[in-house]
């Protein structure tokens, strides 16, 4: 979603937490829906996404046809989903979080010293 086009209250982060714990504790999910257990099934669907690329080039990748398009709009909101029950059983702010992950990130790979460049951290130091 684009800054000039902020999300709908109805598409907040938080509504789809509430939803998604409410999901959980109607089925009695939550005695099954540990950090561990979740960050698991959580690697688990980032392993499925990854199998729709595999054997892409970078073009490819870029020019889904409308089948495979929506078979990893699945997979990606199957990563959302686990990844929004993880931070809630830890009490973690995504929204927070990815802010000051950004912060970091913008001290670590400063624009004038590494734009157009790709890499880690540590090759840059």
């Amino acid at each position: 979603m684009s800054s000039m086009n902020p999300a709908p209250a109805s598409d907040s982060l938080e509504i789809l937490r509430q939803r998604l714990a409410k999901f959980a504790n109607d089925r009695d999910w939550q005695q099954f829906h540990s950090p561990k257990n979740l960050s698991m099934a959580l690697i688990a669907e980032a392993a499925e996404l990854v199998e729709h690329f595999q054997w892409l080039s970078q073009t490819q990748s870029l020019e889904l046809d409308d089948k495979k398009r929506s078979q990893v709009r699945l997979e990606l909101a199957d990563i959302l989903i686990y990844l929004i029950r993880t931070a809630d059983q830890l009490d973690i702010d995504l929204i927070s979080a990815a802010n000051d992950k950004i912060a970091i990130n913008e001290k670590r790979y400063p624009v004038e010293k590494l734009k157009g460049k790709a890499g880690r951290a540590d090759d840059f130091r």
